[in-house]
């Protein structure tokens, strides 16, 4: 009944010795002082990891188990962890309430809004090394040094085709499925890629974007210039 009438009251009277963050009760201080020593006390019997909090613990241990204690009312997509149905669940309400200062482009989750900041401040914290290349972003990283490794973890079912990444087997899928899902507005021509799309729509706009820096003539494609430039640079040596 104490305790009842302790979080009734609204009094808070545990207090951080180190932050003074305020508690209602003596065990969530006690679960607060892990951040500041860093002791996790609690440990996961199947790959001991460890945590600060029971919570954080039974969470985890839903990973190993495969159980999805999450339920999206919308799609019934499920998740192990409450907070990534709450992420998941932005996708349905819209809702973006992160914000870049410089662009004004808006993000569901806030470490997506710090990855973007690196195109405008131009940090590439990740470096391959082996040929030097750097990255915004680790997972980009990662797929890049399969070329180097060789590794190609994504196999088609139906021909046996190896891929670096899985979006590129998706793509390839499509050559056995025959879906095209990328439409041209003007002449209704489909494309497996929306890549292969917006070079298509330059056929329509007159777009040249790529320029022969020896006569300043100028092409749709991108092999169209390379191909100019084998008899360009002869003529013009």
């Amino acid at each position: 009944m104490k305790r009842q009438q302790v979080i009734r009251a609204g009094e808070r009277p545990y207090c951080c010795d180190v932050c003074d963050t305020t508690f209602t009760l003596k065990g969530n201080l006690k679960v607060h002082h892990h951040l500041h020593t860093g002791e996790h006390p609690l440990h996961c019997d199947v790959c001991g990891k460890t945590f600060r909090k029971c919570s954080l613990l039974k969470a985890h241990e839903s990973i190993h188990t495969g159980e999805c204690l999450y339920r999206c009312v919308v799609c019934n997509k499920t998740f192990t962890l409450k907070r990534s149905l709450k992420l998941h669940q932005r996708i349905h309400t819209g809702e973006c309430p992160y914000c870049c200062d410089v662009c004004n482009k808006t993000f569901t989750q806030l470490q997506n809004l710090k990855v973007h900041l690196r195109v405008h401040t131009g940090e590439r914290p990740y470096r391959c090394d082996v040929c030097n290349k750097t990255f915004t972003q680790l997972g980009r990283l990662k797929v890049h040094l399969r070329v180097h490794t060789g590794a190609r973890p994504y196999c088609c079912d139906v021909c046996n085709k190896m891929f670096i990444q899985n979006s590129k087997l998706k793509i390839h899928l499509r050559v056995h499925t025959g879906e095209r899902p990328y439409r041209c507005d003007v002449c209704n021509k489909t494309f497996t890629q929306l890549g292969s799309l917006k070079v298509h729509l330059r056929v329509h706009t007159g777009e040249r974007p790529y320029r022969c820096d020896v006569c300043s003539k100028t092409f749709t494609y991108n092999h169209a210039l390379k191909k100019h430039l084998l008899s360009c640079c002869k003529q013009h040596p």
